[in-house]
Formats: structure tokens, C-alpha cells, sequence
């Protein structure tokens, strides 16, 4: 008889490695009775990785979403999982082991069967917390190898992995190959390897498309013993994101493997929802780039799951870095020269970080780290002038040792900042948390929520879920959906412009702002003219020319854009008007690109104006500090 292989719909996954936002929890109920009339899967993925913080962010509550979404699959006998990132929980930087384990066992309250755990840096000691407490919680455990393709990680080095994680309890093995670059051939060895082992381990195959190796790979596994791969399918299949089910059912079936028949009215209607989720507002923040496969991917070997959001930083720092090359007379860049110029410095800073696997949040470590160094040296800067803490709490061994070995510019680079390095258990520098949360919610009235749940969203995104609580976060979501849509409405004025009247193109004197100062200018129409006429001017403005600091002041100016905040963490002791600060004192963070920037002071002074309020989205350049 032919052995069988089951499927996982990747229906989380399928949003955000395409774009930004995941449905709101009404679509996904709708969605959700004809993904289990489909008939074909045995799984669906339906929560974690990111999907909680991007429900705080669009002013949603998670808890809700998760409970009703995980609800008709279990009806249907599907089991649900999610994703998590072991030290990191369900965001990018470490979490209390107290709040870690609250957080399976709400998961399990909320109806999610399987935790898949997976450490970034594939480091044991951070996944046997998730393990244990997995298990406890009374969850499938499935401890994840992240696949990457490098010197240091050979067939050996996932198969002794799996081994340990087996040993410390793991139920199921996922081969994480998240940015489907691992090579095909080589990945069935890995799966062999595992299975010579441990022939009843089930393992669970996750790759992306991107790179082109996805359906090879699939083949290979699934004859090396792979029990379980998981699929996407249109319109969010393929490019960034994950093969069609439809493609690997045909090849699997070829092969002689056993598959479950699709149901394919009920797949027409999975994939009409879905594009109509997708019109709604999703498709907005969904980049057409992602919806296509690249090959350049195999050099820097980036997962397709951040694709989305690298897009999106990319044409945020691309406007940043070309308004600087206009300020100092330089030819602009476009999006691809910025992408090939990213993808370069990858590969080289990869290396001598150690090959940390490009999983989250070291994957985004590694590009945010390789994007800067572009950004800098773009300006006639040093590359490794600007490392975000986290990034060197990754390089000091803080949250794990990395898979190879440090280039000696860095270790050097580290030793002249006098940072130690450090080589205990990284979960003991992060000391339990849930009582001061617990304090916090009890100060403001807050409850805990079913099964704790309230709590532990607190105590896993405190400045998201306080954001959600205040209303600032549907806020500032609706702001920006209003944004992109007006965009989208504007893209049509060429045509419109040209269907006008010939204009006036006499210079004349108006009033313009930039980056909310006002200039009095004289504006003229050319033809070299690389930017549109201004249309639109308000009347009776006084023309005010931009006010420099006065004598004997200074400013601390944002080196990049993103949220501006004080602290990073609840209990830190923020900057305050009055102080005193130093050069190179810390005072504050910015935001961006998922990871918390360290802003230091350059100057020496007195604070005497804070000018943004906590939370407050920044652009480079902008002043946060003025001291005197």
C-alpha cells in the first residue's frame, strides 16, 4: 500500500509572508467552514508568529480572534498550530520564562493544538523551555530545525540537532526551511538521517517558494519519510510565500505517494474569499513584488516570510535615503538598486555574524544590520556604525550561540564599545515578569481576561496591547488605511492632469513645508523638473524661514524613521526634561524594522523639550531632544 502524506494549510502564514496584516477574525470565521469543506487537510495553521501583534496593531483583540477561529476546525476533528520563536514567545525579543509558560497553556485554552517552537539561532537550551512547557500545557510539542544553507550547517548538524530535541521530549520534528533555500537533495538526507533514528517521529516539512527549490525539495522529503508538508493556496500562493496544494497533490500523487482527494467547489470558494479579503483593505499592504519568485534570493538566502515586511522597510528607508541624496546634490536610487545593493551586503555581513540561521528575529537582524551599513555607507559613513542592542545581544551569546564563528572586525568592534561576551543559560537573564503586569492591570482596573488570557498579552506586547487598550492603535491603523487608500485614489491624477487645461507655468512665490517647517520659495515648471507641480497651496500662510537653534542649544536628531520611545522596557527610568545627558548617554529608542534602535546622545546638555510623545511615529531627521 502507498504510504500517505497529509497536508497543512498555512493559512497565517500565507498573509504575512505576502504582505503586512492577516484578516480580521469576522473573514476568518466566514473563511474558515470551506477550508474544512476542502477536505484535504489535515492541519491548519492558524495563530502565532505574528498574527497576535498584528491584531493589537490593527486595534484588535487576539484572544477573541484565536478562540473563534481556532473553533470550527475543532468541530471538524483538523488539528490547529501555531508558531513561536522559544526565548522570543510571539515576539522579537526575549521573554520571561514565567510569562512563557502562561502563554502554552492560554494557547491551549484558546484551542490551539500544536506548538511549533523553533530557536533562531537553533540553540537547545532556548527550545527546552518550549518543550516542557508545551507538554505541560498539554500541547503536541514540534520542535522546528531552522534550515539555512551555510558552511557550518551540514546534514550532521541538523540530524545531531533533531536528535537532541527528541531527547528533551519533542513529539514531532518540523524542518523549517523558511527561506526554501535549503537544496533539495540535501534536505532528504536530513529527513533520512532523522528517521534512521526515529522511525515513528513525525515530521512536518515548511518551506517557502521564493528561491524556486520548494517543489523539488517537497519530492525529495516525502521519499525520505516526510509524513506532513505544508501548503498555501492562490491567490497567496507561490512567490514570497509557499507552493499550491494543487501542484504538490498532482506531484505527490505521480509519485505513487497517497493524498487526500480536494474538494475543488469548496477550493474555489477558499480562494474567492480570499481575494475578497484581499480587495477589502489586506491588498493594500500587500507589495505585487511578493507575488513573484526570485532566484536572487539563493545569495542572501532571506525567508520569504519577512518578504513582506522587507519590502516595506525597503521603500520606507529608500525615500529616507533619497531625500538625503537630493539634499546633497546625488543621484537618486531606485527600489531594485536598493534591493541588489541589500542583498549583497547580506552575504558579506552574514558571514561575520557568525551564521545565525536567517530565521526571525535573526533574519531581520542580519537585514535591518546589512540595510544599515548600506544606508551609512550611502552617506560616506562606516559600515557597522549603527548595531541595535538586540543585534548585539545575538553577537554577545545573550540569547543564544550562534552556529559559527565571529569575524575578528566584529569581536574587535565589540571589545572597543567594552561589551563582554556571554556564555550562560540565556533564559536566566530575563528574570520573571508576571507579577508586575498582574500590578499593572490591577492599578488600571484591567481585567485579566479568560484563562488569563488579558495578562498575558500585557505581559507579552506591553506597549501593542496598552496601544490597543487606549484606542490608540485602531487609531493610528485607520489613519494609515485612510493614507493608502487616498494613495491608491491618486494614481489616476496623471490621467486626469492631462485631460486639463494647459497651466500657468509663470514662477511664482509660495509657501511650502518640509518636514513641518515652513520656507518661502519661488516655485517654477520645467521640463527637467524630476517632481510634479505643487497643486495645492494653503492661503493667508505667513511664510516662515526654518529657525535654527539658538546659540548655545543643541539638538539629538532621529538617525533613522519608525515609533519614538523612551524606554524599551516597563520600569526603566525615561529621560525627563531637566536632565542632565552626557554624549553617548542612552535616551530613548526608535522602533523599526522590528527591532528596538538605541538613539544616544552626540552632544552634552540639558534637556529642555522632549518633542514627541512616547509611541509617536518619527521620520529621520526629526528632532526628539532639544538641550541647552
Amino acid at each position: 500500500m502507498s504510504r500517505e502524506i497529509k497536508f497543512s494549510l498555512l493559512y497565517r502564514d500565507m498573509w504575512q509572508s505576502s504582505g503586512k496584516y492577516v484578516p480580521r477574525v469576522d473573514q476568518l470565521t466566514k473563511v474558515a467552514p470551506h477550508i474544512v469543506e476542502m477536505g484535504c487537510f489535515d492541519r491548519v495553521e492558524t495563530n502565532g508568529g505574528g498574527f497576535e501583534q498584528i491584531n493589537l496593531l490593527f486595534g484588535e483583540n487576539p484572544n477573541k480572534a484565536v478562540r473563534e477561529w481556532t473553533k470550527p476546525f475543532h468541530e471538524a476533528g483538523i488539528k490547529t498550530h501555531m508558531l513561536e520563536r522559544a526565548l522570543n514567545g510571539i515576539r522579537m525579543t526575549p521573554v520571561p520564562a514565567d510569562v512563557r509558560r502562561l502563554f502554552f497553556k492560554v494557547k491551549k485554552a484558546q484551542g490551539t493544538d500544536i506548538a511549533r517552537s523553533f530557536c533562531g539561532l537553533n540553540d537547545p537550551r532556548n527550545l527546552e523551555n518550549s518543550i516542557k512547557f508545551a507538554k505541560e500545557a498539554g500541547m503536541i510539542s514540534q520542535a522546528a530545525l531552522s534550515i539555512t544553507y551555510s558552511p557550518v550547517h551540514t546534514v550532521e548538524y541538523y540530524v545531531d540537532l533533531a536528535e537532541k530535541l527528541i531527547k528533551m521530549g519533542a513529539d514531532e520534528i518540523c524542518v523549517k526551511d523558511m527561506a526554501g533555500i535549503g537544496r533539495p537533495v540535501w534536505l532528504g538526507k536530513i529527513v533520512k538521517g532523522i528517521k534512521k533514528n526515529h522511525p515513528d517521529i513525525i515530521i512536518q516539512y515548511h518551506s517557502h517558494s521564493g528561491p524556486g527549490f520548494a517543489p523539488a525539495s517537497i519530492l525529495e522529503v516525502a521519499k525520505a519519510g516526510a509524513d506532513i508538508i505544508d501548503v498555501a493556496m492562490e491567490p497567496l500562493s507561490w512567490g514570497t510565500g509557499h507552493v499550491d496544494i494543487l501542484t504538490i497533490h498532482e506531484m505527490l500523487r505521480d509519485a505513487g505517494f497517497k493524498v487526500p482527494d480536494i474538494n475543488m467547489k469548496a477550493y474555489m470558494k477558499v480562494r474567492e474569499l480570499t481575494q475578497e479579503f484581499i480587495d477589502d483593505f489586506l491588498g493594500l499592504y500587500i507589495n505585487p513584488k511578493n507575488r513573484f519568485m526570485n532566484s536572487l534570493l539563493i545569495g542572501p538566502g532571506l525567508p520569504g516570510g519577512m518578504m513582506g515586511s522587507l519590502m516595506a522597510d525597503l521603500e520606507n528607508n529608500l525615500k529616507s535615503l533619497n531625500k538625503w541624496k537630493v539634499k546633497h546634490n546625488e543621484a537618486e536610487l531606485t527600489q531594485d538598486d536598493l534591493l541588489i545593493k541589500l542583498f549583497d551586503e547580506v552575504a558579506y555581513a552574514w558571514p561575520k555574524l557568525g551564521y545565525p540561521p536567517l530565521v526571525t528575529p535573526y533574519s531581520q537582524y542580519v537585514k535591518n544590520v546589512a540595510l544599515m551599513n548600506v544606508m551609512q555607507m550611502e552617506k560616506g559613513q562606516e559600515r557597522w556604525s549603527m548595531i541595535p542592542d538586540s543585534v548585539w545581544d545575538m553577537i554577545l551569546g545573550k540569547t543564544g550561540q550562534v552556529p559559527g564563528k565571529l569575524a575578528p572586525e566584529i569581536i574587535a568592534l565589540a571589545k572597543e564599545q567594552g561589551k563582554e561576551f556571554f556564555t550562560g543559560i540565556p533564559q536566566n537573564e530575563y528574570p520573571d515578569a508576571l507579577e508586575d503586569f498582574k500590578k499593572e492591570m490591577d492599578e488600571k482596573g484591567w481585567d485579566y481576561g479568560q484563562d488569563d488570557e488579558e495578562l498575558f498579552e500585557l505581559a507579552m506586547h506591553p506597549e501593542q496591547y496598552r496601544a490597543y487598550k487606549s484606542g490608540k492603535a485602531k487609531e493610528d491603523f485607520e489613519a494609515d488605511l485612510k493614507a493608502k487608500k487616498e494613495a491608491l485614489t491618486a494614481e489616476s491624477a496623471p490621467a486626469i492632469q492631462a485631460a486639463a487645461p494647459a497651466m500657468d507655468t509663470t514662477p511664482k512665490q509660495m509657501v511650502v513645508s518640509v518636514d513641518g517647517e515652513k520656507f518661502n520659495v519661488t516655485v517654477s515648471y520645467g521640463k527637467s523638473s524630476g517632481s510634479a507641480p505643487v497643486q495645492e497651496t494653503k492661503k493667508d500662510e505667513t511664510p516662515v524661514v526654518a529657525a535654527q537653534p539658538a546659540q548655545g542649544s543643541a539638538e539629538i536628531i532621529a538617525p533613522l524613521e519608525g515609533k519614538f520611545y523612551l524606554v524599551k522596557n516597563a520600569g526603566d527610568k525615561a529621560v525627563k526634561v531637566g536632565d542632565k545627558v552626557n554624549e553617548g548617554d542612552l535616551v530613548g529608542y526608535i522602533e523599526a524594522m522590528k527591532t528596538m534602535n538605541a538613539i544616544k546622545a552626540d552632544v552634552s546638555g540639558t534637556v529642555v523639550e522632549i518633542c514627541f510623545d512616547n509611541g509617536s511615529d518619527v521620520e529621520e531627521d526629526d528632532v526628539l531632544f532639544k538641550l541647552a
